[in-house]
């Protein structure tokens, strides 16, 4: 009985030195597997996880900034309208009161000098 017991604890040393040696080959197996993934990846020009979610937070503020400025375009574009609505109907008024409409030149035939504020060239006419 003795016999069977020694044999037995050899035996658990053997397979406990085996099961280190291999639980140190298989760490050694995933990092130099670790490693050259990372130098696969690195030749394939992926990027990180940090640089995506960099990027995405990037392409998040600027859609946000382009909501923005869209949403401002569209309020000046009404404000426009209605300055550009308002504007159209005092030549009539004007001319209802009595006061003589101001003829526009054609913009093709003023020269660069007569359109420049406080020219006083006359239009050509």
């Amino acid at each position: 009985m003795q016999v069977d017991n020694r044999i037995l604890d050899d035996l658990a040393r053997v397979a406990g030195g085996a099961l280190g040696a291999f639980s140190s080959l298989r760490e050694e197996a995933e990092g130099q597997l670790r490693a050259q993934l990372e130098r696969i990846l690195s030749r394939m020009d992926v990027v990180s996880r940090e640089e995506y979610e960099a990027v995405r937070a990037m392409a998040a503020k600027a859609r946000e900034e382009q909501e923005v400025m869209a949403e401002r375009l569209a309020a000046l574009e009404a404000t426009v309208a209605s300055l550009s609505a308002a504007k159209a109907p005092l030549p009539v008024a004007v001319e209802a009161a009595g006061v003589p409409a101001v003829v526009e030149a054609d913009p093709a035939s003023v020269t660069p000098e007569e359109g420049k504020p406080g020219s006083k060239a006359t239009p050509a006419a």
